[in-house]
């Protein structure tokens, strides 16, 4: 497991009944999860005296509860600054555990010697293409969601990176892929976040489990003749890092070597001292 456990301003407090008691910077949240099948006692106080919970309903979706919160704060990791916004499906803007990632994008973008050239697909709100960016790159991040772009854009400018060589594209991932491959263009390393299940602009359906290996076949086509990494992230439940190792071994190893790990990654639970799980990465590395 790759723990993201280098955060200063964020923390899970702990975890049970289905929930996660959560620090984000000075406000303390409660958030489903469900991953969080056991039931431990809730000593811990602040599971009474949160600033937001956000709670399920019955017949789907869920609201926040006594929301005693600004409309955003900053969070800070690193060199970059993140804008916390509680939005609609519990989300907060920001996935804490891909700390891990950004750490690696960072250090190896900053130790390849030379220029790189980043894809950010499925994009969100930035944290890996500002990583990327903090690391030196040149990113293209493509996200379908304007919203999501627009956000990303506000974390670049609190990170000071409001002039770093980012194009922001709001567009299908597919289809921009699509297009890169008819116009040549290639990129030195790709970081791909896809949901579990989407539409498409013209009513496509993506259903990770059959669109993620011919989606990462044809990303395959946009890679550069020197490539650095390629990276993929996994919150499907039941999808294991074994898979997407053997997905990115077979799309990539055969064609320019290199190795691939992948890993689940966790959080610290400071009640337990035991660790989250949160979803699989895998990382296709050159060597």
């Amino acid at each position: 497991m790759w723990i993201s456990d280098q955060w200063k301003e964020y923390e899970v407090i702990d975890a049970s009944d289905g929930e996660r008691l959560e620090r984000w910077g000075s406000y303390i949240l409660v958030r489903p999860d469900p991953q969080v099948i056991w039931s431990t006692p809730k000593t811990e106080p602040r599971w009474r005296r949160y600033d937001a919970r956000y709670a399920r309903s019955n017949t789907g979706g869920g609201h926040w509860e006594q929301h005693r919160l600004p409309e955003q704060w900053p969070l800070h990791y690193r060199e970059m600054s993140f804008l916390v916004k509680p939005m609609s499906f519990k989300h907060t803007g920001i996935f804490p555990e891909q700390a891990v990632n950004w750490d690696f994008i960072i250090d190896t973008v900053r130790a390849a010697g030379r220029p790189v050239n980043v894809l950010n697909l499925f994009a969100y709100t930035g944290g890996a293409t500002l990583a990327a960016a903090v690391g030196g790159a040149s990113v293209c991040h493509v996200d379908a969601a304007k919203g999501m772009v627009q956000m990303a854009r506000d974390n670049a400018r609190a990170s000071g990176l409001e002039n770093a060589p980012i194009r922001w594209i709001v567009d299908d991932c597919g289809k921009f892929v699509e297009r890169e491959i008819r116009r040549g263009k290639r990129y030195d390393a790709i970081i791909m976040d896809p949901p579990s299940y989407g539409r498409g602009p013209s009513g496509e359906i993506w259903k990770l489990e059959t669109s993620l290996w011919p989606f990462v076949e044809l990303v395959s086509k946009v890679l550069s003749d020197q490539p650095l990494f390629v990276l993929l992230n996994s919150y499907t439940t039941g999808l294991a890092p074994s898979v997407v190792s053997y997905v990115l071994d077979s799309v990539l190893s055969r064609r320019f070597g290199g190795k691939t790990e992948a890993q689940e990654l966790g959080l610290p639970v400071t009640a337990s001292g035991l660790y989250l799980p949160c979803g699989a990465t895998g990382r296709w590395i050159a060597t």
